[in-house]
């Protein structure tokens, strides 16, 4: 049985269904921010809402409710999931590669969504309709739901970077510019995992390790 807060997050998606559409994918990603690694985007659609985990922007949640809520997602939506790494962010850009990576999280999906919902402003091509939320993981079940996955993806991405460069305490930051992270690039230089386009990893991460 779904909570008020459910019903409330599932308005987007209960008046898309009145208007015909079915198959409704959430989209949003995690790391456009960090310096280093990739950005992730996922794409989800649901077909159970009963949630027992609390489902919501995954900025909002703990790392064990973002574990938790993760867990309880896969087992009740098709999810899709797109990785575009940090190469392809220098050559391209973080807009075009977060686009890219929604692209590709949108095709991964078993199910083709008839309708997509993003998270932000993003401006998404795509085969089907898509509407743009400003904080729509605060507003939409799907998308909260596509946060978690793609925040709980880049991070174990991040862990296993951090295996490899454990100097600059990805299991920590997880990539974002904190101080400690930019301690690490002037006393390291950039490692093969930063975004050389970036400020903070140019003027710091001069040298390589």
């Amino acid at each position: 049985m779904s909570t008020p807060r459910i019903k409330k997050l599932l308005s987007q998606e209960r008046k898309l269904n009145k208007e015909g559409y079915k198959f409704i994918a959430g989209v949003d990603e995690a790391g456009r921010g960090p310096l280093a690694g990739p950005v992730v985007a996922s794409a989800v659609i649901l077909y159970d809402t009963a949630f027992k985990a609390e489902i919501n922007d995954s900025k909002k949640l703990s790392v064990k409710k973002r574990a938790k809520a993760h867990k309880e997602i896969l087992k009740k939506a098709v999810v899709g999931i797109g990785i575009v790494d940090e190469k392809t962010i220098d050559e391209i850009n973080i807009y075009q590669a977060t686009i890219k990576a929604m692209q590709i999280a949108i095709a991964n999906l078993d199910i083709p969504p008839d309708y997509v919902i993003v998270d932000g402003k993003m401006k998404l091509p795509s085969r089907c309709p898509v509407r743009s939320i400003v904080k729509g993981d605060s507003k939409s079940l799907s998308i909260a739901a596509a946060s978690i996955v793609a925040k709980v993806t880049r991070d174990a991405i991040m862990l296993k970077y951090h295996e490899q460069y454990p100097q600059y305490g990805f299991a920590r930051h997880k990539g974002y510019p904190t101080k400690a992270h930019k301690s690490a690039l002037k006393a390291h230089g950039a490692s093969p995992i930063h975004r050389m386009s970036y400020e903070p990893v140019r003027v710091l991460g001069h040298c390589s390790p």
